[in-house]
């Protein structure tokens, strides 16, 4: 079978791909339901998926809901990303003996395979992989784990009241980086999945199922309803040149205006899919002989991010909230050619004092005059 037909598999479908790539030797990773959220995690079936549940979500708030019907994919981003897997929050680096040999630790990752990447988690990936494996001194953890995904994207028709990818122009469609693309459909003719192949390793892993060719209504109603999912996001960042507003707004009012409501927590940080900063911390065993560095996330919240010779640059809530948001949609242009925000609205929703970065942009785009932007 080539990259490129549209063919469908049915509800029985989805449970044998599952079955497919753990039979492969991958470790298959997809949303389902627990503690209250929906949540990335190792699938041992297609049964663990989050069948009829949805998700309500507005500035610092998110609330699972029950669904009329059994969709797997109709929930908007949850509070975990892809990230997690690629760039793990907490990993050991090196090791130290009684012989005092500095050592690499070295990883074995897994083949991983993940299932249910919406397009706002897909260019997220792709910025991610930009930023790590690119340039002259690739990550090489985040190259190995990266190289060996497999990627089972899934074009939204339902999306979040915090979601804003069509602004961003990363979704709600998928983009290329995928291997197989799903598009949930449910209607008098029953449960099933459009699959469009974007690989070779795709298009081999259909010929496992048992796939049909899509008709031409039928994939013209999924288009229709991606579509449609594009004008009824939550939010949507304001029509301007974001850099321009960044680089125009870097003395406005409005930074302490929204440090008055800013915790300076760093859940944005911590849930955005594209935010890499890491630091390292050495621990030693109690006996002295055996001492560890290990790498975990950092945020440009913490008051020590910016500690240089003695001091911290950005002592103020207001300047870190700068940082953050002018790096995020501003400098990222400038250092990997892109916006570093692709609209998945998590950091609203998981805000505990609900700041919306949308409206902030807003904000600061109206205070900067029509030529400069």
């Amino acid at each position: 079978m080539e990259p490129g037909g549209t063919m469908v598999i049915d509800r029985d479908g989805l449970d044998r791909l599952v079955d497919v790539l753990r039979a492969q030797g991958y470790r298959v990773i997809g949303p389902q339901v627990r503690e209250a959220a929906i949540v990335l995690g190792e699938l041992t079936s297609a049964a663990q998926l989050p069948a009829g549940w949805s998700v309500d979500t507005e500035p610092g708030r998110y609330r699972l809901r029950r669904r009329d019907d059994a969709a797997v994919f109709a929930h908007s981003a949850g509070p975990g990303s892809w990230k997690q897997f690629l760039h793990p929050p907490h990993r050991r680096v090196r090791e130290i003996g009684p012989d005092l040999v500095e050592r690499e630790v070295e990883e074995s990752p897994e083949q991983l395979a993940f299932l249910g990447v919406r397009g706002c988690d897909l260019a997220a990936i792709g910025i991610l992989t930009r930023v790590l494996a690119g340039g002259a001194q690739p990550d090489t953890g985040y190259t190995a784990r990266r190289a060996g995904l497999f990627v089972i994207a899934v074009n939204c028709t339902e999306p979040g009241g915090v979601c804003f990818c069509a602004s961003m122009g990363t979704g709600p469609g998928v983009s290329a980086g995928y291997d197989l693309a799903l598009t949930e459909t449910i209607d008098d003719a029953g449960h099933r999945f459009l699959v469009v192949a974007g690989s070779p390793a795709g298009a081999e892993l259909l010929g496992e199922l048992a796939a049909y060719p899509a008709a031409a209504t039928e994939i013209a109603a999924a288009a229709a309803a991606v579509d449609a999912a594009a004008g009824r996001m939550g939010r949507a960042m304001p029509d301007a040149d974001l850099r321009a507003v960044i680089r125009d707004s870097q003395e406005s009012p409005q930074w302490q205006e929204v440090a008055s409501r800013c915790l300076t927590c760093g859940n944005c940080t911590m849930v955005c899919p594209t935010c890499f900063c890491t630091t390292t911390e050495d621990v030693t065993d109690l006996t002295g002989d055996h001492a560890e560095r290990w790498e975990r996330w950092a945020s440009c919240f913490e008051l020590d991010y910016s500690y240089v010779h003695g001091g911290n640059v950005r002592q103020s809530g207001a300047s870190r909230y700068r940082q953050w948001l002018s790096h995020k949609v501003g400098t990222w242009h400038d250092q990997f050619g892109s916006s570093g925000c692709v609209g998945c609205g998590r950091c609203i929703a998981w805000c505990p004092a609900g700041i919306d970065i949308t409206a902030e942009m807003t904000r600061l785009a109206a205070g900067v005059p029509d030529d400069h932007r």
